[in-house]
């Protein structure tokens, strides 16, 4: 009997079958997923003070979890790590780099690393939950 199960974490053998399935899909459309998931981490003594996470696939990377802690933001740790991650990729023939964001986080900090606004997803109820969506040529 089919059961469905609810976990708070993936690991090893999801990331696996995530991966394999969606190669398999993309090959018989004639695509290559080449499907890599990133993480870069920023630490002071040994304190992790920021993390940005995402995945490659298909023909762009897909930035997903992005936060520098309180008492460490403004002293450009957000923009090392975006860079960091431009540095992973910049040999990886890919269309562009996106991400979404809300209204009340960084589309400020995007714009400024050269993010283009593609448009907005407005909530109604909670404005500040608005959903900004942005991306990067890399071919340029």
């Amino acid at each position: 009997m089919l059961q469905i199960e609810y976990l708070e974490k993936s690991n090893e053998d999801i990331d696996e079958i995530i991966n394999n399935e969606f190669n398999k899909y993309a090959e018989k459309n004639g695509l290559e997923c080449n499907y890599k998931n990133f993480n870069f981490i920023a630490k002071d003594n040994n304190k992790i003070v920021g993390i940005i996470n995402g995945h490659y696939y298909y023909d762009e990377v897909h930035i997903g979890d992005f936060i520098v802690l309180e008492e460490y933001r403004h002293q450009h740790i957000g923009t090392l790590l975006m860079k960091k991650v431009e540095e992973l990729f910049q040999n990886e023939d890919f269309d562009n780099y996106n991400l979404t964001t809300y209204e009340f986080q960084a589309p400020k900090f995007y714009e400024k690393m050269g993010y283009k606004l593609e448009y907005i997803r407005k909530n109604n109820k909670n404005p500040k939950l608005s959903k900004y969506f942005y991306s990067k040529p890399k071919r340029q």
